[in-house]
């Protein structure tokens, strides 16, 4: 089975709110169907600085669009793609289902090949990190480092972020007056998101299971990878997984940010925007 949606009813309401918030990406931008193993794979390019460009890898059910709050100061000084995850909701268009984490992998091996960079900085959010980690405790070899922010694959998500989940979907749906006194960030991102996170509900994903990294996996990452977490984090405690990682990865580096839960980049956009663009600018004079 691929991923896809319930029925064309579902697919046409879905596209027609994607193409709505589209509209607000506010830099000028190119679309690209990246052809993969698995699938075509949409990918939206903006900038056009040389240099190594930017990758941008989404959390679950986000899009690439969930990247529209930042791409505008991201894309100043850098060529930034951001993708589409196959398997998931969105403009991609999965071909192949993914039989296991060696599978996302190759694909995403398949979507840097395919965009022709010699080398990019990798950056993702929640699933997007844990598949950006997960191509770099594989092959390194089209990547500078992975900035990795509240990244899956450090603990099994238990009762604690089932609540949690469904208090953030709660908080999705409330006015914009409440939700700034009770939660971080701009309501009207989570506003303008949100048609994309309940539409998609309607599409049955089709992703290899979430699995924790083992000890040997981290070792081997040989490219350094920075790591933002969140201080309030549902699944893991932050402090022992910064001790942990910075026991294991070579070139690590790691924070975490005060009072912040794993919605992290809504409730910090700045300071979120910041990292990566510091994080680039630090590995600017590696080859592309």
């Amino acid at each position: 089975m691929v991923g896809k949606f319930v029925d064309q009813k579902a697919q046409d309401r879905y596209f027609a709110k994607y193409d709505a918030i589209l509209r607000k990406w506010p830099v000028p931008s190119e679309e690209l169907d990246v052809p993969t193993r698995f699938g075509a794979t949409r990918v939206r390019r903006s900038g056009s600085a040389d240099g190594v460009p930017i990758m941008l890898l989404h959390g679950a059910m986000g899009t690439s669009l969930s990247w529209y709050p930042f791409v505008a100061a991201l894309a100043e000084k850098h060529t930034v793609y951001a993708v589409d995850m196959i398997g998931e909701p969105g403009r991609s268009v999965q071909t192949r289902p993914f039989e296991n984490t060696e599978d996302e992998a190759d694909w995403l091996a398949d979507v840097l090949a395919g965009l022709g960079h010699e080398k990019v900085h990798l950056v993702g959010i929640s699933r997007g990190a844990y598949l950006a980690l997960n191509l770099a405790v594989r092959r390194s070899d089209g990547i500078t480092g992975v900035l990795a922010i509240e990244p899956g694959g450090f603990g099994i998500a238990m009762l604690k972020f089932v609540l949690w989940s469904i208090g953030e979907l709660v908080r999705w749906m409330l006015p914009a007056p409440i939700l700034r006194r009770i939660s971080s960030g701009d309501p009207a991102v989570r506003h303008t998101l949100r048609p994309l996170l309940f539409g998609g509900l309607k599409y049955k994903v089709q992703l290899a299971p979430l699995r924790e990294f083992t000890d040997d996996e981290l070792r081997s990452i040989d490219v350094p990878a920075h790591f933002l977490l969140a201080e309030r984090n549902p699944v893991h405690d932050p402090k022992e997984l910064a001790a942990r990682l910075e026991s294991l990865v070579s070139r690590v580096r790691t924070e975490i940010v005060p009072g912040t839960t794993h919605t992290l980049p809504l409730e910090e956009l700045e300071l979120t925007t910041a990292r990566i663009i510091a994080f680039a600018e630090e590995h600017a004079g590696l080859p592309d």
